[in-house]
């Protein structure tokens, strides 16, 4: 059964057949994110030998290691995005891409998300959030919603969650969206644009996990999760003119920034450029 939905998979010359059937739960998210983030690869008519695909720890780090068929490293908790700067420095042609969960890198990574939004370097992340750590067992993460069940809060939680999108648009990446499984061809745009964009850019994909944070929140089934990112959802534009307490537990979807900056690898070469010239032509510190 495996082989023939594989066969007639449009997009399955993007994955690694050896490595199927997936590790992810039954109605998890993991495989929208994948197959939107394969047709998008697609459209764009992007070589995945120009790829090189970086994911962290967590369900949400499988989606592209090992099933992506590009060059993928698949690295230590929290640190994704610390290795994709560093390969996109040392490799400024290639297309580099993060895939990982919000608990890798909105918790355990945080410091990197915000600092590599800053610095605005030429890197697409894609962050799926699920509101929770999945696969160490439905522990309270930064993103968990207000009053949520989780494994170590069993009566509430009474953090209030990380906005994402809004925080990482506030230190300055160059595209950042929001939206949800539900949203898959909204979804697939977003990171045609996201990968298009020159500088820093975000795509926030707000996912079910069913096992691990539907259970515990009256919703058992995926579909009782997709029918609520449904019904929950308000778009960017009509979010603006409602108040705080209307908005109160809604996921607001959309395009949050899309701007030009300068790119911090192409700033670093300049400034390498500038530094060895001066220094060729005989400058005041020059031995």
């Amino acid at each position: 059964m495996a082989k023939q939905i594989y066969t007639k998979y449009k997009m399955a010359k993007y994955l690694r057949k050896e490595a199927l059937p997936t590790a992810l739960c039954p109605g998890c998210g993991g495989g929208t994110v994948l197959n939107a983030f394969a047709n998008a690869i697609d459209q764009l008519k992007i070589d995945p030998r120009d790829l090189v695909v970086v994911s962290g720890i967590g369900c949400s780090a499988w989606i592209a290691s090992p099933y992506f068929l590009a060059d993928t490293l698949h690295t230590t908790h929290g640190r994704a995005i610390a290795f994709a700067t560093g390969v996109k420095v040392g490799l400024p042609d290639k297309k580099v891409v993060v895939i990982s969960g919000d608990g890798d890198l909105a918790g355990i990574g945080g410091n990197h998300l915000i600092h590599a939004a800053r610095r605005n370097i030429d890197i697409t992340v894609i962050l799926v959030n699920n509101f929770i750590y999945g696969m160490t067992g439905g522990q309270v993460a930064p993103t968990t919603p207000f009053g949520a069940i989780t494994t170590t809060t069993p009566y509430r939680n009474i953090e209030h969650p990380l906005n994402i999108s809004e925080t990482v648009a506030s230190a300055g990446a160059s595209y950042v969206a929001r939206w949800t499984t539900f949203h898959v061809y909204q979804l697939i745009e977003s990171i045609k644009k996201a990968l298009s964009v020159k500088g820093f850019s975000l795509v926030e994909v707000v996912s079910q996990c069913p096992v691990q944070f539907g259970r515990r929140n009256k919703m058992k089934t995926p579909a009782e999760m997709l029918r609520w990112f449904s019904k929950n959802s308000v778009p960017l534009s009509k979010a603006k003119n409602m108040s705080p307490e209307e908005l109160e537990g809604k996921i607001i979807i959309g395009e949050f920034v899309n701007r030009e900056k300068p790119e911090f690898a192409e700033e670093l070469n300049k400034l390498i450029d500038e530094v060895a010239q001066h220094y060729a032509l005989g400058g005041e510190d020059a031995d």
